[in-house]
């Protein structure tokens, strides 16, 4: 049976996994839905009471119902390639490509739907604080008193977007800013601000986890670095990641914050403070793991090709439960 990859061609990290995936003689179709229209087709048929259907990737063509899993990794919007690229076709050609992969038995990495409710970092910080995982005080408000307030209760505060956008995604990618003493607060009431509370690290954690497997690294704050850069994505930084034990305690909540958020694979960003508390910042559902592994030797990629597989789903399992969700990453 055959791994999908939907992912862009320049990914990287995703060839770190089929390396694995082809050592161990198991048939991988990687394809960028972007390219649909173009180098990439599909086709169902629904007759008779059945479902048929293939997709087609440079003349490569697999059945969905050979497929074991589907790793949604990095894909570009459907059709974004197509000779007369469009939002409608974009729309047509999601709701096709996606609409099929869910009446397929594959199991996900991850489900589409979990993985556009895992964006919400709103969402995020109430189920890691239902979770158990020590989460630092937050406001996320456009009322200019409320964050007035909150700086009077906390009053070394750090400001980040509520969207958590990627440095490598300019121009929305904002790093997590020192707010200055005696800041007015009177910009908040023109777009939703997140203030957290400064958790005064002495080191950054990554956990990855891969279906039960929890894999951490530490990266220790550098001594001699800039007080209010504090986003380690924008630090300079010599310090490399080394491998961590994951406290056990800790480790169970994120197993329930997998479970609940039903997801098989997250990036979980923490800070840990002087006490040795590792702080809950947020969990990117598709983050990147190759630096990590570069550091530390820890066999993400291989623990992730192990995954993929696996055995394909049972049919209860294909799909999370229903929630209430707005917008669409993936549809």
């Amino acid at each position: 049976m055959t791994v999908l990859i939907l992912t862009c061609e320049e990914d990287v990290t995703a060839d770190m996994v089929v390396v694995h995936l082809n050592a161990a003689g198991v048939p991988v179709v990687r394809l960028d839905p972007a390219d649909l229209t173009g180098t990439v087709a599909l086709s169902g048929e629904y007759v008779h009471g059945a479902f048929r259907a293939h997709l087609s990737s440079a003349g490569r063509l697999v059945s969905l119902d050979s497929l074991r899993s589907v790793w949604v990794r990095r894909p570009g919007a459907a059709a974004a390639r197509a000779p007369q690229p469009s939002a409608w076709l974009t729309e047509e050609a999601s709701q096709a490509l996606y609409g099929m992969l869910r009446g397929s038995g594959a199991r996900w990495m991850n489900h589409p739907d979990a993985a556009l409710r895992a964006r919400h970092k709103p969402w995020q910080l109430r189920l890691a604080q239902r979770s158990g995982l020590p989460v630092p005080a937050t406001l996320i408000t456009t009322f200019p008193q409320a964050a007035r307030d909150f700086a009077e209760r906390y009053p070394d505060l750090v400001v980040k977007p509520v969207s958590g956008a990627h440095p490598q995604d300019p121009p929305r990618a904002v790093p997590t800013t020192r707010v200055p003493p005696g800041t007015d607060f009177a910009a908040v009431a023109y777009g939703p601000t997140l203030l957290q509370r400064r958790v005064a690290k002495r080191a950054d954690i990554r956990l990855t986890a891969v279906g039960d497997r929890l894999l951490a690294a530490r990266k220790a704050t550098s001594p001699d670095g800039d007080p209010e850069v504090v986003d380690v994505r924008f630090a300079p930084s010599t310090e490399p990641w080394s491998p961590v034990e994951v406290p056990h305690r800790l480790g169970e909540a994120v197993r329930t914050y997998l479970r609940d958020a039903e997801l098989a694979y997250g990036a979980f960003d923490f800070a840990e403070d002087a006490d040795g508390t590792w702080w809950f910042l947020e969990c990117n559902q598709s983050g990147q793991f190759g630096f990590v592994e570069v550091d530390t030797g820890q066999p993400i990629a291989r623990t992730i090709a192990e995954w993929l597989a696996g055995p394909p789903a049972r049919t209860a399992d294909r799909a999370p439960r229903p929630a209430n969700r707005c917008g669409s990453a993936v549809s």
